[in-house]
């Protein structure tokens, strides 16, 4: 994934590869899979 430093005002997370979607949303994305990620080492 690719991580991009943005204002608390943009709301709207747009991907290199032209994907855009809520900022909140791509963050809970993230989340999820971090939290899997660890789970699976565990």
């Amino acid at each position: 994934g690719n991580k991009k430093e943005m204002p608390l005002c943009e709301r709207t997370y747009a991907c290199l590869c032209g994907l855009t979607i809520g900022r909140d949303y791509n963050a809970a994305i993230n989340i999820k899979k971090e939290a899997i990620r660890l789970l699976v080492l565990a």
